[in-house]
C-alpha cells in the first residue's frame, strides 16, 4: 500500500505520521508536499497535525486552497481512504469533505494531555481493528479543538454512524456530542482531533492508535485483492 504525508507549511506531526506508518514492512509512505498536484499512484493519503499556515484566518483556512486539495478530494470521492488528525481534521472541515467546524476550547487554553477515546464505529476503514464500544487512551494536542455543527448536521451524523470516536470520561474542549472523530457518509474519509500515531509504540505510552493504521492496512490489502 502506497500512503501519502501531505506536508503544509507549518505542519508539525508530519514526521509523526511518517514514522508511525515506517512501522509496518508492507507499506510504502512518502512525503508529499502541498505544492503537489499530483497524487495518481497513491492507495490514500494523511494530512498531518500542526499549524498550517500559521492557523492565519482559521485553522485550516489556508491550507484548503493548497495547490494538492483538488487531488485529495478527488481521492476522497473515489473512495480512497482519506485521514486527518488535528490540524488536518480542521483542514477536511474547511475544505468541506467532512461537515462541521473546530473551534476555540471552551477553556480558551492550548490543551495536550492523553484522554480517553470511546470507539462508535469500527465498520470504517480506519477502526475495522477495534471492537465497538471499546475505550482506548490517545494524546491530544490542540488550542482549536471543539467540534461544532447545527443540530441538522449533528442528527445526520449521529443517525449515520458517522461519529467514528467520542471522548469518553471528560470532554477536553467543549465539543457538541463529545465527538473527537467523525467521517464522512461513505466511510473513507475520517477527521480525528487526537493523535493516533503518537500510540503506536510502548515507548511512546501506550499502543492503542497502532490499531487505526493496521485497520487502514487490513482495508488496503482487501481492495487490492478485489482488484
Amino acid at each position: 500500500m502506497k500512503l501519502a504525508v501531505v506536508v503544509f507549511p507549518g505542519s508539525n506531526c508530519d514526521v509523526d505520521l511518517y514514522e508511525a506508518l515506517r512501522l509496518f514492512p508492507t507499506v510504502k509512505v512518502e512525503y508529499v508536499s502541498h505544492k503537489c498536484a499530483d497524487l495518481s499512484g497513491f492507495d490514500g493519503v494523511l494530512l498531518p497535525g500542526g499549524f498550517s499556515y500559521g492557523d492565519y484566518l482559521r485553522c485550516g483556512a489556508i491550507a484548503r486552497f493548497s495547490k494538492i486539495m483538488p487531488e485529495i478530494v478527488r481521492m476522497a470521492n473515489e473512495g480512497k481512504p482519506v485521514f486527518g488528525t488535528c490540524n488536518g481534521f480542521q483542514i477536511l472541515t474547511e475544505a468541506g469533505l467532512l461537515p462541521g467546524a473546530l473551534k476555540q476550547n471552551d477553556s480558551l487554553k492550548f490543551v495536550c494531555k492523553t484522554v480517553a477515546v470511546r470507539v462508535e464505529n469500527n465498520k470504517t476503514p480506519f477502526t475495522t481493528r477495534y471492537q465497538k464500544d471499546e475505550v482506548i487512551a490517545l494524546p491530544i494536542a490542540h488550542a482549536d479543538g471543539s467540534y461544532f455543527a447545527d443540530e441538522e448536521t449533528l442528527a445526520q451524523l449521529e443517525a449515520n454512524g458517522q461519529v467514528v470516536f467520542r471522548y469518553a470520561d471528560e470532554n477536553p474542549n467543549g465539543s457538541l456530542h463529545d465527538i473527537a472523530g467523525i467521517c464522512n457518509e461513505k466511510g473513507n474519509v475520517l477527521g480525528l482531533m487526537p493523535h493516533p500515531e503518537r500510540a503506536v509504540e510502548a515507548l511512546l505510552g501506550n499502543e492503542d492508535g497502532r490499531r487505526v493504521f493496521e485497520s487502514l492496512l487490513e482495508y488496503g490489502t482487501v481492495k487490492t485483492e478485489e482488484k
